[in-house]
C-alpha cells in the first residue's frame, strides 16, 4: 500500500459549487470494517455500501461474523433504518436518521465523496494535497478527514483510499476499505468477515 506522505503537502481551498438537486458522486460498490467512538459509546463491524447516483444508497453494517445488524437505503422518497430485529426506523435522510437512531451521524452526502478521494462540491472544503497530487486530508462541513492509506494506482484508476479516519467534535470513525468491488462479484458473502480483524481507534 501506498503511504500518504506530510512533508510537501500544499493546501487547496475551494469554493460551493451549486448543484443540481439530485447531485451525486460517481456510483460505486465497496466493503471493509468500520469503528465508531465517541464520549457515550463505541461500534465495530463490517460495512458494505453500494452507491448509485440514480438509485441511492444501501449500507449495511454487520457484525465481526458478517451478519447483518443494521440495514441502511436511502432513495428518492427519504431513508430507512431495519435493524437485526426487524424494527424500521424512518426520516428524510441517513444523518438524521443514523444520529436518532444508532447515536452516531453517517455523513452520506459528504461521505460518498470523501470515501472516493475528493470534497463535497456543494461546500467550500480545505485540501491538503501531496507532492503526487494524492488528497492526505480534507476538512469540510466541521469534519476532519484524514487519508492514511491509499491502494496501489491501477491502470483503470487512480490510487483509491484505503484507510480513512473521519472526526466530527467527539466522534471519531475509522473506515478500511478492503475491496472496491472491481475485481469480484460487487456484494461480500458473510464468509469474508469471519477471520478479520476489526479496525482500532
Amino acid at each position: 500500500m501506498v503511504e500518504t506522505k506530510p512533508v510537501g503537502v500544499t493546501v487547496v481551498v475551494t469554493e460551493p459549487v451549486a448543484l443540481d438537486e439530485n447531485a451525486s458522486s460517481a456510483d460505486f460498490e465497496l466493503t471493509g470494517r468500520i469503528s465508531v467512538q465517541d464520549e457515550e459509546q463505541r461500534f465495530s463491524g463490517g460495512v458494505r455500501w453500494q452507491h448509485a447516483s440514480k438509485a441511492g444508497d444501501e449500507i449495511s453494517l454487520l457484525s465481526p461474523l458478517g451478519q447483518i445488524m443494521v440495514q441502511i437505503v436511502q432513495d428518492n422518497e427519504g431513508a430507512r433504518l431495519t435493524t437485526s430485529e426487524q424494527k424500521v426506523f424512518f426520516a428524510s435522510d441517513i444523518e438524521i436518521l443514523t444520529e436518532t437512531v444508532l447515536g452516531w451521524r453517517i455523513p452520506v452526502a459528504g461521505l460518498q465523496y470523501w470515501v472516493q478521494g475528493e470534497h463535497f462540491p456543494a461546500t467550500a472544503a480545505i485540501k491538503h494535497l501531496d507532492s503526487e497530487g494524492r488528497v492526505v486530508a480534507i476538512n469540510q462541513d466541521d469534519w476532519e478527514i484524514d487519508y492514511v492509506r491509499y491502494f496501489p494506482a491501477h491502470s483503470v484508476h487512480a490510487a483509491r483510499p484505503k484507510v480513512l479516519v473521519l472526526k466530527y467534535a467527539t466522534l471519531r470513525m475509522k473506515l478500511v476499505v478492503d475491496d472496491w468491488g472491481d475485481s469480484r462479484s460487487p456484494v461480500a458473502e458473510y464468509s469474508d468477515y469471519q477471520n478479520y480483524s476489526v479496525p482500532s481507534l
